[in-house]
């Protein structure tokens, strides 16, 4: 099994980035995948949660509005849309692998999530 993080990079503010997880080796259907962001010095902040049991994901209100996470199922893929990109959104980003309904319960809570990916760099310029 094995998740990898891309997409990140340098964008100015206001900007988009769209990252994606590539999930190899897991069935969709009883996983549910996490983005989490750490930014230096800070502790590691749920962002996202995404699973085929959940209709609606979770998202932290931090990222609500302009954050948009989706799954091509298809590929394994989660992706993060981030629109309206902030410097405080600065940070490494990576997706975690956690139970089918954690969504629901703990979308936003690391220590629900077993796996996880190496993480990408996303820098916001101001």
């Amino acid at each position: 099994v094995q998740l990898v993080e891309s997409g990140g990079g340098l964008v100015q503010a206001g900007g988009s980035l769209r990252l994606s997880c590539a999930a190899a080796g897991f069935n969709f259907d009883n996983i549910s995948i996490g983005w989490f962001r750490q930014a230096p010095g800070k502790e590691r902040e749920g962002v996202s949660c995404i699973s085929n049991s959940v209709v609606a994901p979770y998202y932290a209100d931090s990222v609500k509005g302009r954050f948009t996470v989706s799954k091509d199922n298809a590929k394994n893929t989660v992706y993060l849309q981030m629109n309206s990109l902030k410097f405080e959104d600065t940070a490494v980003y990576s997706c975690a692998v956690g139970p089918r309904n954690v969504c629901l319960y703990g979308g936003g809570t690391d220590s629900y999530f077993n796996y996880w990916g190496q993480g990408t760099q996303v820098t916001v310029s101001s």
